[in-house]
Protein backbone atom coordinates (compact mmCIF):
# COMPACT_ATOMS: atom_id res chain seq x y z
CA UNK A 1 0.00 0.00 0.00
CA UNK A 2 0.99 3.66 -0.60
CA UNK A 3 3.01 5.25 2.45
CA UNK A 4 0.80 8.63 2.64
CA UNK A 5 0.14 11.34 5.21
CA UNK A 6 -2.91 13.14 5.92
CA UNK A 7 -3.14 16.93 5.09
CA UNK A 8 -6.21 19.12 4.94
CA UNK A 9 -9.44 17.95 3.16
CA UNK A 10 -9.51 17.32 -0.36
CA UNK A 11 -5.69 17.15 -0.73
CA UNK A 12 -3.77 14.18 -0.38
CA UNK A 13 0.19 13.91 -0.69
CA UNK A 14 1.25 10.13 -2.17
CA UNK A 15 4.76 9.54 -1.34
CA UNK A 16 7.04 6.18 -1.59
CA UNK A 17 4.83 3.39 -4.31
CA UNK A 18 2.90 6.84 -5.65
CA UNK A 19 6.11 8.20 -6.50
CA UNK A 20 7.38 5.32 -7.88
CA UNK A 21 4.63 4.56 -9.71
CA UNK A 22 4.81 7.99 -12.11
CA UNK A 23 8.12 6.90 -12.62
CA UNK A 24 8.10 3.37 -13.16
CA UNK A 25 4.66 4.24 -15.52
CA UNK A 26 6.34 6.61 -17.27
CA UNK A 27 9.96 5.78 -18.09
CA UNK A 28 8.49 2.85 -20.44
CA UNK A 29 6.66 5.59 -22.76
CA UNK A 30 10.23 7.64 -22.64
CA UNK A 31 11.65 4.76 -24.08
CA UNK A 32 8.72 3.92 -26.51
CA UNK A 33 8.32 7.33 -28.11
CA UNK A 34 12.40 7.95 -28.23
CA UNK A 35 12.17 5.42 -30.73
CA UNK A 36 9.63 6.26 -32.73
CA UNK A 37 10.75 9.80 -32.17
CA UNK A 38 14.43 8.66 -33.60
CA UNK A 39 12.79 6.44 -36.18
CA UNK A 40 10.71 9.43 -37.85
CA UNK A 41 13.59 12.17 -37.47
CA UNK A 42 16.14 9.43 -39.40
CA UNK A 43 13.19 8.91 -41.91
CA UNK A 44 15.38 10.38 -44.80
CA UNK A 45 18.71 8.46 -43.68
CA UNK A 46 16.67 4.88 -43.36
CA UNK A 47 15.23 5.03 -46.57
CA UNK A 48 18.28 5.30 -47.64
CA UNK A 49 19.91 2.64 -46.07
CA UNK A 50 17.31 0.31 -46.10
CA UNK A 51 14.47 0.88 -48.62
CA UNK A 52 15.66 2.62 -51.97
CA UNK A 53 17.83 0.20 -54.66
CA UNK A 54 20.19 1.17 -56.47
CA UNK A 55 18.07 4.12 -59.17
CA UNK A 56 15.23 4.33 -56.72
CA UNK A 57 14.13 8.08 -55.90
CA UNK A 58 14.26 9.71 -52.67
CA UNK A 59 10.53 10.10 -51.59
CA UNK A 60 10.02 6.71 -53.16
CA UNK A 61 12.13 5.78 -50.53
CA UNK A 62 10.77 7.55 -47.66
CA UNK A 63 7.02 6.27 -48.74
CA UNK A 64 8.88 2.81 -47.92
CA UNK A 65 10.21 3.62 -44.62
CA UNK A 66 6.99 5.40 -43.73
CA UNK A 67 5.16 2.10 -44.51
CA UNK A 68 7.54 0.35 -42.53
CA UNK A 69 6.54 2.80 -39.74
CA UNK A 70 2.83 2.29 -40.28
CA UNK A 71 2.86 -1.55 -40.17
CA UNK A 72 4.43 -1.55 -37.02
CA UNK A 73 1.07 0.74 -35.61
CA UNK A 74 -1.30 -1.56 -37.09
CA UNK A 75 0.21 -4.67 -34.76
CA UNK A 76 -0.64 -1.96 -31.57
CA UNK A 77 -4.00 -3.34 -31.03
CA UNK A 78 -2.84 -6.60 -31.32
CA UNK A 79 -0.57 -5.94 -28.55
CA UNK A 80 -3.32 -3.96 -26.34
CA UNK A 81 -5.26 -6.73 -26.37
CA UNK A 82 -2.21 -9.53 -25.61
CA UNK A 83 -0.53 -7.32 -23.07
CA UNK A 84 -4.04 -5.85 -21.76
CA UNK A 85 -5.44 -9.36 -21.19
CA UNK A 86 -2.72 -10.53 -19.07
CA UNK A 87 -2.52 -7.28 -17.13
CA UNK A 88 -6.14 -6.98 -16.65
CA UNK A 89 -5.69 -10.76 -15.12
CA UNK A 90 -2.58 -11.32 -13.48
CA UNK A 91 -1.93 -7.66 -12.52
CA UNK A 92 0.00 -4.54 -13.75
CA UNK A 93 3.46 -4.92 -12.57
CA UNK A 94 5.10 -8.28 -14.34
CA UNK A 95 3.07 -7.33 -17.85
CA UNK A 96 4.90 -3.82 -17.98
CA UNK A 97 8.37 -5.43 -17.09
CA UNK A 98 7.87 -7.70 -19.97
CA UNK A 99 6.92 -5.22 -22.43
CA UNK A 100 8.88 -2.60 -21.93
CA UNK A 101 12.23 -5.48 -22.23
CA UNK A 102 10.74 -5.99 -25.67
CA UNK A 103 10.66 -2.57 -26.63
CA UNK A 104 14.34 -1.63 -25.32
CA UNK A 105 15.63 -5.08 -26.82
CA UNK A 106 13.78 -4.52 -30.50
CA UNK A 107 15.12 -0.92 -30.86
CA UNK A 108 18.75 -1.83 -29.88
CA UNK A 109 18.44 -4.49 -32.30
CA UNK A 110 17.77 -1.85 -35.14
CA UNK A 111 21.02 -0.17 -34.20
CA UNK A 112 22.60 -3.35 -35.35
CA UNK A 113 21.02 -4.50 -38.73
CA UNK A 114 23.05 -4.82 -41.54
CA UNK A 115 21.70 -2.54 -44.57
CA UNK A 116 20.46 -2.79 -48.10
CA UNK A 117 24.13 -2.43 -49.34
CA UNK A 118 25.14 -5.60 -47.21
CA UNK A 119 22.16 -7.97 -47.73
CA UNK A 120 20.02 -6.67 -50.03
CA UNK A 121 16.52 -7.15 -49.92
CA UNK A 122 16.67 -8.62 -46.37
CA UNK A 123 17.55 -5.42 -44.76
CA UNK A 124 13.84 -3.68 -45.55
CA UNK A 125 12.06 -6.81 -44.16
CA UNK A 126 14.64 -7.31 -40.66
CA UNK A 127 13.49 -3.35 -40.17
CA UNK A 128 10.04 -4.25 -40.50
CA UNK A 129 9.69 -7.15 -38.52
CA UNK A 130 11.43 -5.72 -35.24
CA UNK A 131 8.77 -2.58 -36.15
CA UNK A 132 6.08 -5.25 -35.52
CA UNK A 133 7.59 -6.06 -32.41
CA UNK A 134 8.12 -2.72 -31.23
CA UNK A 135 4.65 -2.43 -32.21
CA UNK A 136 3.22 -5.27 -29.81
CA UNK A 137 5.02 -3.56 -27.40
CA UNK A 138 3.34 -0.29 -27.86
CA UNK A 139 0.33 -1.33 -27.99
CA UNK A 140 0.72 -2.84 -24.19
CA UNK A 141 2.76 -0.43 -22.97
CA UNK A 142 0.61 2.33 -23.25
CA UNK A 143 -2.82 0.62 -21.65
CA UNK A 144 -0.74 -0.47 -18.55
CA UNK A 145 0.97 2.68 -17.93
CA UNK A 146 -2.29 4.68 -17.76
CA UNK A 147 -3.78 1.80 -15.62
CA UNK A 148 -0.60 2.37 -13.20
CA UNK A 149 -0.74 5.84 -13.40
CA UNK A 150 -4.71 6.75 -12.84
CA UNK A 151 -5.22 3.88 -10.50
CA UNK A 152 -2.13 5.13 -8.43
CA UNK A 153 -3.86 9.07 -7.94
CA UNK A 154 -5.21 10.87 -5.54
CA UNK A 155 -9.11 11.44 -5.83
CA UNK A 156 -9.27 14.49 -7.93
CA UNK A 157 -5.82 14.48 -9.05
CA UNK A 158 -6.19 11.71 -12.22
CA UNK A 159 -5.79 13.97 -14.94
CA UNK A 160 -2.20 15.43 -13.68
CA UNK A 161 -1.20 11.79 -12.90
CA UNK A 162 -2.72 10.48 -16.44
CA UNK A 163 -0.58 13.86 -18.17
CA UNK A 164 2.80 12.69 -16.83
CA UNK A 165 2.04 9.73 -19.78
CA UNK A 166 1.49 12.38 -22.33
CA UNK A 167 4.37 14.06 -20.37
CA UNK A 168 7.18 11.68 -20.78
CA UNK A 169 5.88 11.39 -25.01
CA UNK A 170 6.78 14.80 -25.12
CA UNK A 171 10.13 14.26 -23.54
CA UNK A 172 10.86 10.92 -25.30
CA UNK A 173 10.48 12.80 -28.68
CA UNK A 174 12.77 15.70 -27.32
CA UNK A 175 14.88 13.37 -26.14
CA UNK A 176 15.01 11.69 -29.84
CA UNK A 177 15.46 14.84 -31.70
CA UNK A 178 17.98 16.18 -29.46
CA UNK A 179 19.95 13.32 -29.83
CA UNK A 180 19.53 12.81 -33.57
CA UNK A 181 20.72 16.72 -33.70
CA UNK A 182 23.47 16.34 -31.88
CA UNK A 183 24.82 13.45 -33.84
CA UNK A 184 24.22 14.68 -37.00
CA UNK A 185 25.93 17.83 -36.08
CA UNK A 186 28.99 15.97 -34.23
CA UNK A 187 29.14 13.16 -37.12
CA UNK A 188 28.13 15.48 -40.27
CA UNK A 189 25.66 14.21 -42.76
CA UNK A 190 28.13 11.42 -44.66
CA UNK A 191 29.23 9.90 -41.36
CA UNK A 192 25.73 10.02 -39.66
CA UNK A 193 24.55 8.23 -43.45
CA UNK A 194 27.13 5.91 -43.21
CA UNK A 195 26.84 4.26 -39.55
CA UNK A 196 26.11 7.34 -37.33
CA UNK A 197 22.40 6.64 -37.30
CA UNK A 198 22.87 3.38 -35.39
CA UNK A 199 23.77 5.35 -32.25
CA UNK A 200 20.57 6.96 -30.94
CA UNK A 201 18.80 3.03 -31.66
CA UNK A 202 21.92 1.63 -29.68
CA UNK A 203 21.09 3.95 -27.05
CA UNK A 204 17.87 2.23 -25.79
CA UNK A 205 20.01 -0.08 -23.92
CA UNK A 206 21.06 1.82 -21.05
CA UNK A 207 17.39 3.23 -20.97
CA UNK A 208 15.83 0.03 -20.84
CA UNK A 209 18.00 -1.14 -18.02
CA UNK A 210 16.81 2.03 -16.28
CA UNK A 211 13.05 1.25 -17.25
CA UNK A 212 13.71 -2.34 -16.03
CA UNK A 213 14.90 -1.15 -12.53
CA UNK A 214 12.06 0.94 -11.90
CA UNK A 215 9.20 -1.56 -12.52
CA UNK A 216 11.45 -4.03 -10.65
CA UNK A 217 10.82 -2.25 -7.17
CA UNK A 218 7.14 -1.44 -8.42
CA UNK A 219 3.79 -2.97 -6.46
CA UNK A 220 0.54 -3.37 -7.79
CA UNK A 221 -2.09 -0.95 -7.60
CA UNK A 222 -4.54 -0.62 -5.02
CA UNK A 223 -7.83 -0.60 -7.60
CA UNK A 224 -6.34 -3.83 -9.09
CA UNK A 225 -6.37 -5.32 -5.47
CA UNK A 226 -9.39 -4.44 -4.28
CA UNK A 227 -11.19 -6.01 -7.32
CA UNK A 228 -9.84 -9.48 -7.54
CA UNK A 229 -12.53 -11.14 -6.11
CA UNK A 230 -15.18 -9.26 -8.24
CA UNK A 231 -16.49 -10.95 -10.94
CA UNK A 232 -15.92 -10.98 -15.03
CA UNK A 233 -16.48 -8.31 -17.31
CA UNK A 234 -16.92 -7.93 -20.85
CA UNK A 235 -15.52 -4.92 -22.88
CA UNK A 236 -17.95 -3.06 -23.99
CA UNK A 237 -17.63 -2.18 -27.66
CA UNK A 238 -19.85 0.70 -28.14
CA UNK A 239 -17.39 2.36 -25.17
CA UNK A 240 -14.22 1.22 -27.16
CA UNK A 241 -15.59 2.88 -30.58
CA UNK A 242 -16.62 6.21 -28.92
CA UNK A 243 -13.04 6.04 -26.91
CA UNK A 244 -11.24 5.68 -30.32
CA UNK A 245 -12.77 8.12 -31.84
CA UNK A 246 -12.57 10.62 -29.03
CA UNK A 247 -8.65 10.33 -29.27
CA UNK A 248 -8.50 10.73 -32.85
CA UNK A 249 -7.31 14.32 -33.52
CA UNK A 250 -4.69 14.02 -30.79
CA UNK A 251 -2.94 11.06 -32.63
CA UNK A 252 -3.45 12.32 -35.86
CA UNK A 253 -2.46 15.72 -34.86
CA UNK A 254 0.35 15.01 -32.88
CA UNK A 255 1.99 12.71 -35.38
CA UNK A 256 1.58 15.71 -38.13
CA UNK A 257 3.04 18.28 -35.81
CA UNK A 258 5.75 16.61 -33.68
CA UNK A 259 7.39 13.45 -35.58
CA UNK A 260 6.31 13.91 -39.74
CA UNK A 261 6.71 17.21 -39.79
CA UNK A 262 10.61 17.30 -40.18
CA UNK A 263 10.76 14.89 -42.84
CA UNK A 264 7.48 17.46 -44.57
CA UNK A 265 9.71 20.14 -43.93
CA UNK A 266 12.53 18.77 -45.91
CA UNK A 267 11.03 16.98 -48.76
CA UNK A 268 7.99 19.59 -49.74
CA UNK A 269 9.74 22.89 -47.84
CA UNK A 270 13.26 21.68 -49.19
CA UNK A 271 14.07 23.16 -45.37
CA UNK A 272 17.91 21.40 -44.61
CA UNK A 273 17.96 18.43 -42.13
CA UNK A 274 19.60 20.87 -39.13
CA UNK A 275 17.05 23.36 -39.56
CA UNK A 276 13.93 20.76 -39.38
CA UNK A 277 14.89 18.55 -36.30
CA UNK A 278 14.68 22.22 -34.54
CA UNK A 279 11.71 23.15 -36.10
CA UNK A 280 10.57 19.98 -34.37
CA UNK A 281 12.04 20.29 -31.09
CA UNK A 282 10.33 23.71 -30.83
CA UNK A 283 6.92 22.16 -31.73
CA UNK A 284 8.13 19.60 -28.98
CA UNK A 285 8.92 22.26 -26.60
CA UNK A 286 5.26 23.78 -26.73
CA UNK A 287 3.59 20.40 -26.71
CA UNK A 288 5.76 19.15 -23.58
CA UNK A 289 5.02 22.60 -21.85
CA UNK A 290 0.93 22.29 -22.22
CA UNK A 291 0.45 18.72 -21.19
CA UNK A 292 0.90 18.97 -17.10
CA UNK A 293 -1.28 22.29 -17.28
CA UNK A 294 -4.02 20.89 -19.02
CA UNK A 295 -4.21 17.89 -17.12
CA UNK A 296 -4.44 19.87 -14.05
CA UNK A 297 -7.31 21.97 -15.85
CA UNK A 298 -8.67 18.53 -16.86
CA UNK A 299 -9.03 17.91 -12.78
CA UNK A 300 -10.89 21.18 -12.42
CA UNK A 301 -13.22 21.41 -15.33
CA UNK A 302 -13.43 17.79 -16.43
CA UNK A 303 -11.51 15.93 -19.13
CA UNK A 304 -14.23 16.46 -22.66
CA UNK A 305 -14.19 20.75 -22.19
CA UNK A 306 -10.05 20.46 -22.26
CA UNK A 307 -9.75 17.97 -25.46
CA UNK A 308 -12.64 19.63 -27.06
CA UNK A 309 -11.04 23.29 -26.84
CA UNK A 310 -7.72 21.63 -28.04
CA UNK A 311 -9.35 19.77 -31.21
CA UNK A 312 -11.18 22.97 -31.88
CA UNK A 313 -7.76 25.02 -32.25
CA UNK A 314 -6.39 22.49 -34.35
CA UNK A 315 -9.14 22.47 -36.69
CA UNK A 316 -8.68 26.42 -36.61
CA UNK A 317 -4.56 27.35 -37.10
CA UNK A 318 -3.59 23.94 -38.85
CA UNK A 319 -3.37 25.69 -42.16
CA UNK A 320 -2.56 29.00 -40.90
CA UNK A 321 0.53 27.13 -38.92
CA UNK A 322 1.70 25.86 -42.19
CA UNK A 323 0.98 28.95 -43.67
CA UNK A 324 3.32 30.52 -41.36
CA UNK A 325 6.28 28.14 -42.11
CA UNK A 326 6.19 28.36 -46.29
CA UNK A 327 5.90 32.51 -46.11
CA UNK A 328 9.35 33.66 -47.05
CA UNK A 329 8.46 37.02 -45.53
CA UNK A 330 7.67 35.09 -41.93
CA UNK A 331 10.42 35.97 -39.98
CA UNK A 332 12.31 33.64 -37.73
CA UNK A 333 10.39 34.12 -34.42
CA UNK A 334 6.74 34.43 -35.90
CA UNK A 335 7.70 30.35 -37.31
CA UNK A 336 8.98 29.17 -34.34
CA UNK A 337 5.83 30.56 -31.64
CA UNK A 338 3.85 29.00 -34.37
CA UNK A 339 5.55 26.02 -33.85
CA UNK A 340 5.50 26.15 -30.48
CA UNK A 341 1.69 26.86 -30.30
CA UNK A 342 0.63 23.77 -32.63
CA UNK A 343 2.35 22.05 -30.13
CA UNK A 344 0.94 23.25 -27.44
CA UNK A 345 -2.69 23.03 -29.01
CA UNK A 346 -1.48 19.14 -29.03
CA UNK A 347 -0.35 19.33 -25.67
CA UNK A 348 -4.80 20.28 -24.98
CA UNK A 349 -5.56 17.11 -25.64
CA UNK A 350 -2.49 14.65 -24.42
CA UNK A 351 -3.02 16.05 -21.00
CA UNK A 352 -6.14 14.51 -20.62
CA UNK A 353 -6.72 12.18 -22.64
CA UNK A 354 -5.06 9.29 -20.49
CA UNK A 355 -7.14 10.00 -17.55
CA UNK A 356 -10.37 10.52 -19.57
CA UNK A 357 -9.96 7.06 -21.37
CA UNK A 358 -9.37 5.59 -17.98
CA UNK A 359 -12.39 6.64 -16.38
CA UNK A 360 -14.33 5.15 -19.30
CA UNK A 361 -13.36 1.10 -19.07
CA UNK A 362 -13.68 -0.14 -14.98
CA UNK A 363 -10.78 -1.76 -13.87
CA UNK A 364 -11.35 -5.81 -14.98
CA UNK A 365 -10.91 -4.31 -18.07
CA UNK A 366 -9.47 -0.93 -18.03
CA UNK A 367 -6.00 -2.23 -19.81
CA UNK A 368 -7.24 -4.04 -22.43
CA UNK A 369 -10.49 -1.36 -23.15
CA UNK A 370 -7.96 1.97 -22.78
CA UNK A 371 -5.02 0.91 -24.55
CA UNK A 372 -7.12 -1.17 -27.57
CA UNK A 373 -8.98 2.16 -28.31
CA UNK A 374 -5.57 4.55 -28.38
CA UNK A 375 -3.84 1.77 -30.59
CA UNK A 376 -6.53 1.48 -32.80
CA UNK A 377 -7.19 5.52 -32.99
CA UNK A 378 -3.28 5.50 -33.32
CA UNK A 379 -2.71 2.63 -35.71
CA UNK A 380 -5.09 4.64 -38.43
CA UNK A 381 -4.43 8.03 -37.90
CA UNK A 382 -0.51 8.33 -36.68
CA UNK A 383 0.83 5.07 -37.96
CA UNK A 384 -0.10 6.25 -41.77
CA UNK A 385 0.10 9.96 -40.94
CA UNK A 386 3.71 9.81 -42.85
CA UNK A 387 2.34 7.75 -45.25
CA UNK A 388 -0.17 9.53 -46.53
CA UNK A 389 0.83 12.97 -46.06
CA UNK A 390 4.05 11.82 -47.95
CA UNK A 391 2.31 10.68 -50.72
CA UNK A 392 -0.67 12.56 -50.62
CA UNK A 393 1.70 15.80 -51.15
CA UNK A 394 3.69 13.84 -53.67
CA UNK A 395 0.67 13.14 -56.12
CA UNK A 396 -1.26 16.82 -55.59
CA UNK A 397 1.79 19.33 -55.09
CA UNK A 398 -0.70 20.69 -52.33
CA UNK A 399 1.86 21.57 -49.54
CA UNK A 400 -1.79 22.41 -47.55
CA UNK A 401 -2.20 18.46 -46.77
CA UNK A 402 -0.63 18.45 -43.37
CA UNK A 403 -3.03 20.94 -42.30
CA UNK A 404 -6.19 19.64 -43.74
CA UNK A 405 -5.02 15.90 -42.10
CA UNK A 406 -5.08 17.35 -39.05
CA UNK A 407 -8.21 19.07 -38.98
CA UNK A 408 -10.22 16.61 -40.26
CA UNK A 409 -8.84 14.37 -37.60
CA UNK A 410 -9.90 17.02 -34.99
CA UNK A 411 -13.02 17.37 -36.12
CA UNK A 412 -14.21 13.34 -35.60
CA UNK A 413 -12.87 13.80 -31.79
CA UNK A 414 -14.75 16.73 -31.87
CA UNK A 415 -18.10 15.33 -32.71
CA UNK A 416 -16.85 12.02 -30.34
CA UNK A 417 -16.47 14.37 -27.32
CA UNK A 418 -20.35 16.05 -27.79
CA UNK A 419 -21.61 12.46 -27.31
CA UNK A 420 -21.77 11.52 -23.61
CA UNK A 421 -20.71 8.27 -22.37
CA UNK A 422 -22.76 5.88 -20.27
CA UNK A 423 -22.06 6.90 -16.85
CA UNK A 424 -20.42 10.33 -17.52
CA UNK A 425 -21.67 13.70 -16.20
CA UNK A 426 -22.90 16.37 -18.39
CA UNK A 427 -19.62 17.61 -18.61
CA UNK A 428 -17.05 16.65 -15.73
CA UNK A 429 -16.36 13.04 -14.20
CA UNK A 430 -18.35 10.34 -12.71
CA UNK A 431 -19.78 11.87 -9.58
CA UNK A 432 -20.28 8.53 -8.12
CA UNK A 433 -16.82 6.83 -9.00
CA UNK A 434 -14.98 9.76 -7.62
CA UNK A 435 -16.71 9.49 -4.52
CA UNK A 436 -16.28 5.65 -4.16
CA UNK A 437 -12.56 6.35 -5.15
CA UNK A 438 -11.73 8.85 -2.38
CA UNK A 439 -14.13 7.05 0.50
CA UNK A 440 -11.45 3.93 -0.63
CA UNK A 441 -8.43 6.10 -0.46
CA UNK A 442 -8.76 7.48 2.55
CA UNK A 443 -9.70 3.99 3.81
CA UNK A 444 -5.95 3.01 3.47
CA UNK A 445 -4.70 6.50 4.55
CA UNK A 446 -6.10 5.92 8.25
Amino acid sequence: MSETRRVPRGRTTVRGPGVRAVAAGSVGNFVEWYEFAVYGFLATVLAERFFTPAGGGAVEGLVRTYASFALAFFFRPLGAVLFGRLGDRYGRRPVLIGVVALMSGATALIGALPTYGAVGALAPWLLTLLRIVQGLAAGGEFGGAVAVLTEFAPPGRRGLYGAWQSFTVALGLLGGAGVTAVTAAALGTERLSAWGWRLPFLLAVPLGLLALWLRGGLTETPEFLERTNTPEMKLGWGALVLAAARVTGWAAAGYTFLVVLPSYLQTALHTGFAQALLAAAVANAGFAAAILPAGVLSDRVGRRPVLLAGAVLVMATALPVLGLLRGPGTSTLAKALALAGAGAVVGLMAGPGPALLAEMFPSRVRWTGLGLAYALSNAVFSGCAGLIITEAVRRTGNPDVPGYYAAAACAVSAVALLKRAPGEGSWRHRPSEEAAREASWRKRCE
